[in-house]
């Protein structure tokens, strides 16, 4: 009998051995609702090359997906993998202990990344890698060219040249701008499309050492020129929400759009006939550096408690691999992080190139760590100071104010 037990023992071991690993079932969560599609196939791409693994995609509606991950992670219900936001967006659920930390020997591919786009899904306390970075937007102004060419305009090279370009598509009965300023975020992207020239990179080095704060006058006066440039925005634009703003885009009613390189594929979703241009808003000589305002918009990230952290870790080093880089930007006309990604599309390769003379889309990258966030702030101020309800120094001077609550630097 026990010969018999033992060897029934050996075959039921050879059994299990020769059994195929458990399936491993992966939830992924993003707020990107209209590329749910690419996601599919990225997805597909990823189960292909790694048998036994499913990834199942759940999207969420955006302005509302932090509230709903950190709910879900705090209650021991949130997904395996997930988009997570960048900078102090990525904080508030990293410092709660709900992210896996990342490094090379987890991630190799992310010591290739650019040390800015690592330093995004990085939390400054202990200086741990959270996410894979994914992408960046270019915060610059969008034309149609059809209107452009139309009217004989070229890309402005003076803030001068860019008041008469304005009037001149206004003069045509043409909004020269589609945005409006009733979305409070839209009014953020604003400043940085039409100012960052004008704000200058004097300026935010000197920011960022403490030597200036947003009174400075070269922030004002980047305030001021918003201002000029919204007597170009639509009639009623105060109460012009962005969907709308986009639409009015879209659809040929207004010849530009201060906004960021991330509408160009909705754009041309709504309308695939429209031909489009990107240009840096100019400073106010032909001499000032053209910038553009960048930054990282979000990264990929584990559950610290994932049952499946294998296979997790697997699904990271795709979205870390050149090959879903190269997906990424030819499927999604977006700028991948992913080094050695090559842009087939001459629209995103312009906006690459100018991604080479920028300065931070500022308040997201340094000023959303405490509350009232710079963002916050920035954006209710814009909205008065559009609707002549305060100047652009009283303007500057309630955002310095409101940071003082918790920036050190302006304390002082």
């Amino acid at each position: 009998m026990r010969k018999t037990f033992i060897h029934m023992g050996a075959v039921l071991g050879a059994t299990i051995i020769a059994m195929p690993a458990l399936a491993q079932e992966l939830t992924f969560w993003s707020w990107r609702q209209e590329d749910r599609a690419q996601y599919e196939g990225f997805i597909d791409t990823f189960e292909a090359a790694n048998p036994g693994i499913t990834v199942t995609q759940e999207t969420f509606e955006a302005a509302n997906y932090n509230t709903i991950l950190s709910t879900a992670l705090a209650g021991g219900t949130g997904p395996d993998l997930m988009m997570v936001r960048a900078y102090g967006g990525l904080e508030n659920i990293a410092s709660a202990g709900y992210l896996m930390p990342l490094d090379t020997e987890k991630v190799p591919a992310l010591a290739d990344f650019a040390p800015s786009a690592v330093a995004a899904e990085t939390m400054r306390s202990d200086e741990t890698i959270y996410a894979v970075p994914f992408a960046s937007q270019t915060m610059l102004v969008i034309y149609n060219k059809a209107i452009f060419d139309q009217m004989g305009l070229e890309e402005p090279q003076t803030w001068d040249e860019f008041v008469t370009v304005a009037q001149t598509i206004k003069d045509n009965g043409i909004f020269p701008f589609a945005n409006g300023t009733a979305t409070a975020w839209q009014n953020e992207t604003i400043v940085s499309a039409l100012g960052s020239s004008i704000i200058g990179t004097d300026f935010y080095e000197d920011l960022m050492a403490g030597e200036a704060d947003f009174t400075d006058p070269r922030y004002v006066e980047a305030l001021e020129k918003v201002k000029e440039m919204s007597a170009f925005f639509p009639d009623g634009f105060i109460g012009l929400d962005y969907p709308s703003s986009q639409q009015l885009f879209a659809s040929g009613l207004a010849a530009m759009f201060a906004g960021g390189s991330f509408e160009l594929a909705n754009f041309r979703s709504q309308n695939p006939d429209i031909e489009l241009g990107v240009f840096a808003a100019p400073g106010m000589s032909a001499e000032d550096e053209k910038l553009v305002g960048l930054y990282y918009d979000g990264g990929y990230a584990a559950n610290a408690t994932t049952e499946n952290s294998e296979a997790a870790l697997k699904f990271l080093n795709f979205v870390a691999s050149q090959e879903f880089g190269q997906a990424f930007a030819d499927e999604l006309s977006n700028i991948s992080t992913v080094p050695g990604v090559t842009f087939g599309d001459p629209l995103l390769q312009e906006v690459a190139d100018l991604n080479a003379s920028a300065i931070p889309y500022i308040m997201l990258v340094h000023f959303r760590y405490g509350e009232p966030s710079g963002s916050v702030l920035l954006q209710a101020e814009v909205q008065k100071l559009v609707a002549d309800q305060t100047t652009p120094e009283a303007a500057a001077a309630a955002v310095t104010e409101g940071l003082k609550a918790w920036y050190e630097p302006f304390q002082d």
